[in-house]
């Protein structure tokens, strides 16, 4: 084969593979460039599992998260206990269940609040420019100067340490991040031909914001989101860690970490445990953030 027949070849084939990509759905093309993604899939797959057993503790633990049993005090894992006991005796796989319970619902609808408030922000800052603009930034700068891990602590501290209140502390002060993506994104939109022909033809503001805007910053939206996730539950877990989280009996990953932190070195199975917990989980969902990344921003298609 010569030369020019062998990039006639290619030519046919690459332009066989556009027109094959431009009559596919955007649901197959997401799912076909996703699933290139193998971290991501297995990401999904281990958080799959561990979601559905930590919600689901109530039918695969084997003993009630509060059960004493001061016979057992301290065990290492056995058998009898997949993760060995605490100081009370309490079954330690049992508790990083129940404690994922409350671990991944803080981080989810965090994550779902922060995500929300920083949209808005970040939409009318983007879109109505000038002095709108100028104001929502420097509030946005001023929230971003203000150190977090301080502030939850104070704010913490004079409020109940319930599931609602954490997880409105953590998500009001965790959207600055996603305001910026969005108004970023945003600034380059308004100013496509479209949006301009729509304010022509006196569409309104709202209805261009949410019906033309926003769903094209719809993969900002969603990878900013999916790593807000992870942030809030360490961000639970370092509170919970501090005695300003979810308060015992009651156990979350956080405050399990902090009854071991007297006997990491002798007792470790109580730390590693726990703290093995937050590590996978929070690897499996930046792996899925950079998968969803992948799929949904059409720049990155085809590298």
């Amino acid at each position: 084969m010569t030369l020019n027949e062998t990039d006639n070849t290619l030519e046919r084939r690459e332009t066989f593979s556009l027109e094959q990509s431009q009559v596919m759905s955007p649901s197959v093309m997401f799912w076909r460039q996703f699933r290139r993604h193998k971290a991501a899939l297995v990401a999904i797959l281990v958080l799959t599992i561990m979601a559905f057993m930590c919600f689901f503790a109530p039918v695969i633990a084997p003993y009630e998260f509060d059960a004493i049993d001061l016979r057992n005090t301290k065990q290492p894992p056995t058998l009898k206990h997949l993760m060995g006991t605490d100081e009370l005796g309490r079954d330690l796989f049992t508790r990083v269940l129940y404690g994922g319970r409350i671990s991944l619902t803080i981080g989810i609808f965090a994550a779902l609040v922060g995500t929300l408030f920083g949209t808005l922000i970040g939409a009318m800052a983007g879109f109505y420019g000038k002095q709108i603009d100028n104001i929502l930034m420097r509030f946005t700068d001023i929230a971003f100067s203000i150190p977090t891990l301080p502030l939850l602590i104070v704010v913490s501290s004079f409020t109940k340490a319930s599931l609602p209140v954490i997880v409105l502390v953590i998500g009001l002060l965790s959207w600055m991040a996603t305001a910026r993506v969005v108004r970023g994104t945003i600034l380059s939109i308004k100013e496509q031909e479209y949006i301009i022909a729509a304010r022509m033809i006196g569409v309104r503001n709202g209805r261009i914001i949410f019906r033309h805007i926003l769903p094209n910053t719809f993969s900002a939206i969603v990878v900013g989101a999916t790593l807000s996730v992870g942030g809030a539950i360490i961000t639970e877990s370092v509170l919970s860690f501090l005695g300003l989280g979810v308060q015992p009996p009651v156990p979350s990953w956080g405050n399990m970490l902090q009854d071991s932190q007297t006997t990491m070195a002798s007792k470790p199975w109580l730390t590693i445990f726990p703290g093995l917990a937050i590590l996978i989980t929070v690897l499996c969902i930046n792996f899925i953030g950079d998968g969803l990344q992948d799929a949904i921003d059409p720049t990155l298609r085809g590298k």
